[in-house]
């Protein structure tokens, strides 16, 4: 499920507290990164079990207006499509879905104002009315609509991110990434005919890339960071932003230790990364001083990569 970007990012973090703590217990901190990895799939799990409470408050506004002593006519004779969702209906009869989420304590009972916000903001939205009219009665148009749920109901919610931030601090950056994974498994699920579970990493060897990556950075640090401060010029290594330094020393240590990922991408990647983590003018620093210091190892046999093009 991770992204390398979104592995690199967890590994920046976990880094940049492992030094700030003044810690010399990698394996507490390697411990720590798979903790924040393994969260970002219980994200997923949570969104995604938002799919069958938002049908339950649609049958509960349904069973309501049936026992009203005068019932409108479309009270009486309810369109039943919403609640009859195929993609709702398959995550509520995944026994194992549904174990994980209870197990991980990845369910919405304590939030139920939210689903219901949620469901009447949803009703008043021109791709549900015309999901409601439409003739189409097929697995391609139930998922469909969850796409656009995804996609449009939670994206800058602030009364999503007031829960997320109290159930776990790490998901408030993850949340944009879980959706756009969300949305891709969605539009995947009729060509499927199943809804496929998300796991951790997306590769068998992306749980190795993260803690070495980690733990190789940790290893080199002071040294990479003594390579830094000899490469500014009229500046002292006291005032290099903390994030910076810890960039570079990653972006370092990935070039080094992983001989198969081209240069060009592992300084694109951790610029990138720069722009969202450090200070306006970091992109610039950390390109120049990163650049700089790979080409220097690369120069000296320090840095060999296994094929055309990965250096350049």
């Amino acid at each position: 499920m991770l992204s390398r970007r979104l592995i690199r990012i967890k590994a920046f973090k976990t880094l940049f507290a492992y030094e700030g703590s003044g810690s010399d217990n990698v394996a507490a901190a390697e411990k720590s990164l798979l903790e924040s990895c393994e969260k970002v799939k219980d994200l997923c799990y949570l969104m995604l079990n938002i799919a069958d409470p938002l049908v339950r408050v649609a049958e509960e506004k349904i069973a309501a207006g049936m026992r009203k002593f005068h019932p409108t006519e479309e009270e009486l004779h309810p369109n039943m499509k919403f609640v009859r969702n195929r993609f709702a209906q398959m995550l509520s009869d995944d026994p194992e879905f549904g174990r994980i989420c209870q197990k991980r304590g990845l369910v919405w009972g304590e939030y139920e104002p939210f689903v219901k916000h949620v469901y009447n903001s949803l009703i008043t939205k021109e791709y549900y009315l015309n999901y409601m009219a439409s003739g189409e009665d097929s697995l391609e148009e139930d998922c469909r609509l969850f796409s656009c749920i995804f996609q449009d109901e939670f994206e800058d919610n602030p009364e999503l991110l007031s829960i997320l931030e109290d159930m776990s601090i790490l998901w408030i950056d993850d949340l944009d990434y879980v959706l756009n994974t969300i949305i891709a498994l969605v539009d995947d699920t009729p060509r499927r005919g199943r809804i496929v579970h998300p796991s951790t990493f997306l590769k068998e060897d992306d749980k190795e890339f993260a803690l070495r990556l980690f733990s190789e950075s940790a290893a080199h640090y002071d040294e990479y960071f003594e390579l830094i401060s000899q490469h500014l010029d009229n500046w002292k290594s006291d005032r290099i932003v903390a994030t910076d330094a810890t960039l570079i020393v990653m972006g370092l240590t990935e070039a080094v230790t992983f001989p198969t990922i081209p240069v060009k991408v592992t300084i694109n990647e951790y610029v990138e990364i720069s722009k969202y983590y450090s200070t306006p003018n970091s992109r610039i620093f950390v390109n120049g001083i990163l650049d700089k210091l790979i080409q220097e190892k690369v120069a000296s046999g320090e840095i060999v990569k296994l094929g055309r093009g990965l250096v350049d």
